[in-house]
């Protein structure tokens, strides 16, 4: 059974950093993207960052882009998301995804999810 478990989520004040992990259970992702979602309370679930299954290509939501840091470790079967400069508007439940593909109309779209973390950003 394929499990992904996420952590390090928790409160900080705005301008702080938080590293969350997502460590992948059951298969091997080596081969495949990962990435992280997030969504706000009351809001849509919204794409953050992806990266390849090399490490070698790496995306993000404008919205995080120079803020945020996306990585794995195949060996640990693990991926990574360094949050710095984190901002109220980043609060959010963070979800873990694997084994991700770009449907057609251009969005990230993951087979695995993980159950989430909260991160709450006070002002």
């Amino acid at each position: 059974q394929v499990q992904l478990v996420e952590s390090g989520g928790g409160l900080v004040q705005a301008g702080g950093s938080l590293r969350l992990s997502c460590a992948a259970s059951g298969r091997t992702f080596s081969s495949d993207a990962m990435g992280w979602f997030r969504q706000a309370s009351g809001k849509e679930r919204e794409f953050v960052a992806a990266i390849s299954w090399s490490g070698g290509s790496k995306y993000y939501a404008d919205s995080v882009r120079g803020r945020f840091t996306i990585s794995r470790d195949n060996a640990k079967n693990t991926v990574y998301l360094q949050m710095n400069s984190l901002k109220p508007e980043d609060t959010a439940v963070y979800y873990c995804a694997a084994d991700l593909t770009m449907s057609t109309t251009k969005r990230w779209r993951g087979e695995y999810w993980g159950q989430g973390t909260q991160v709450t950003v006070s002002s």
